[in-house]
């Protein structure tokens, strides 16, 4: 039986549909995900502009919406000191928080170049590692292993805080299967990455000025009471002394 003029026609025009649709949901999706990632960068400055000096607060809004938008199980942000990479700041699944807390820092000098780490330490802006378990570190490093297997690790993204080349920390996401992180979702790390460095250069400025205040008020105060007591009549000093002395008649 031969097709009707119509259902020749009618094939075409719904797969034409049915791509036009296609077409408009990916356009919607990528609007969508474009206008969440431009808010959370937003409300991430608005933080960092109502904290002045405190990194707390800062830290925690981004990890928040790094996990959520990089759909990651857990965030970790962890500054250096030139020894340690110190835990500030973890968002995510409370089992994996609670064990990576109480694993606590990472001294540089337990960082090897197999490490997950170790990229970073050398200069390395970010570390994907698809699996990993599927590393050195995870075979060979039974502290590695350890910190891995704690929080259930598969896939693990890595951005490093610098400035003007020195390392500041490091901010981290993973996802608990195997499943690598997307070039938009990289870059908006990379976008909080640098963010978190603005907040740690805003917080240093402000306790220095904070230190210097202080020390300035501190000195103001020393010149006042040494004016104060240079202002005292010698007549006074005088008598003063006589009475100590008992010469005054």
């Amino acid at each position: 039986m031969s097709a009707t003029p119509d259902s020749t026609l009618s094939d075409p025009k719904d797969r034409l549909i049915t791509d036009m649709q296609r077409q408009l949901a990916e356009r919607t999706a990528e609007r969508d995900e474009a206008l969440a990632r431009e808010t959370a960068t937003t409300e991430v400055l608005q933080v960092i502009n109502a904290s002045p000096g405190d990194l707390a607060p800062v830290f925690d809004a981004m990890l928040e919406k790094a996990v959520r938008l990089c759909d990651a199980a857990h965030g970790v942000l962890r500054t250096f000191d030139g020894q340690f990479f110190n835990l500030v700041a973890m968002h995510g699944e409370p089992d994996a928080v609670e064990s990576l807390t109480q694993l606590g820092p990472i001294e540089v000098g337990s960082v090897c170049a197999n490490d997950m780490l170790g990229p970073i330490v050398l200069g390395e802006p970010v570390v994907h590692i698809a699996d990993a378990r599927d590393t050195i570190l995870y075979r060979d490093n039974p502290i590695g292993r350890e910190r891995i297997d704690s929080a259930h690790q598969r896939t693990w993204l890595a951005i490093a805080l610098r400035k003007e080349g020195m390392l500041l920390g490091v901010i981290m996401t993973y996802r608990t299967v195997v499943r690598p992180f997307s070039d938009k979702e990289i870059a908006l790390l990379q976008n909080f990455a640098a963010q978190a460095v603005i907040a740690m250069e805003n917080a240093r400025l402000i306790n220095e000025t904070r230190e210097a205040l202080e020390q300035q008020t501190a000195t103001a105060e020393v010149l006042q009471l040494i004016n104060s007591s240079l202002a005292i009549s010698p007549r006074y000093l005088t008598r003063s002394w006589r009475r100590r002395t008992g010469s005054v008649t």
